[in-house]
């Protein structure tokens, strides 16, 4: 059988490869895809143990059989339709992200609050020492990102059923200090409907499960940031 492998941020430039097409025998887990992935390049191979895998844009694990024909993505830890009573817009772009027309695709006559969380890029972090931010390069996969997006979306709406619209847009490319990087906003009727916690969890959760990624450049080198989250079955 055949399958496709992709590969995003750091093991994208250990490998030398954004994709390779492989032939396998029918019956392959992930801990087997690993192994040979491992081997044909020889760089990942100290990354492979802790890498996260998914196939046709589902996280997947290790006792987890390739099909046939499957789109496999490899990658390290992560740093849409709607209907009119629940309006909702996901993206990955490149483009400059426009607060009003968000807000414009999720706001209904009858709502009366909307929280938004907007990130930006630092020029300054001080995450181990303090280091001037020249630019931030943001990468997505964006098939499975989407899809990851309406998930937090319905994690939202589980939590908070009042919550009308959600809008959750991700910038990738090249950003410079001081440039929005992606909105979560969420509307309802009004403030006191957990509007302002559905925003909370719903930057939160992207961080964990949505995989996009981010390289820190700057004057003392450049480095990809991985979080500490490890997605489980239920995400």
């Amino acid at each position: 059988m055949k399958i496709k492998v992709l590969f995003f941020a750091t093991f994208r430039e250990v490998t030398g490869s954004r994709q390779v097409e492989l032939e396998l025998p029918v019956g392959i887990q992930v801990r087997d895809l690993r192994l040979r992935l491992g081997a044909q390049f020889p760089a990942l191979a100290p990354h492979i143990a802790t890498a996260l895998v998914s196939i046709n844009h589902e996280f997947a694990f290790d006792e987890d059989l390739l099909p046939d024909g499957a789109e496999v993505a490899i990658f390290p830890r992560v740093s849409g339709g709607s209907t009119a009573s629940q309006p909702e817009h996901f993206a990955i772009t490149d483009q400059a992200l426009d607060l009003d027309q968000l807000l414009a695709q999720i706001t209904l006559p009858s709502t009366g609050a909307a929280c938004i969380f907007t990130g930006l890029v630092r020029g300054l972090t001080s995450r181990y020492e303090p280091r001037e931010t020249v630019y931030l390069e943001y990468e997505a996969y964006q098939p499975m990102a989407e899809a990851k997006m309406k998930q937090v979306a319905e994690e939202i709406r589980l939590r908070w059923p009042a919550v009308q619209g959600i809008a959750i847009v991700q910038r990738v490319g090249h950003l410079f200090p001081m440039t929005p990087t992606v909105i979560i906003a969420c509307t309802a009727a009004h403030r006191d409907t957990g509007v302002f916690e559905a925003a909370r969890y719903g930057i939160d959760r992207l961080k964990e499960i949505v995989p996009v990624w981010k390289k820190e450049v700057g004057l003392q080198g450049e480095e990809w940031i991985e979080g500490e989250y490890i997605p489980g079955q239920d995400d």
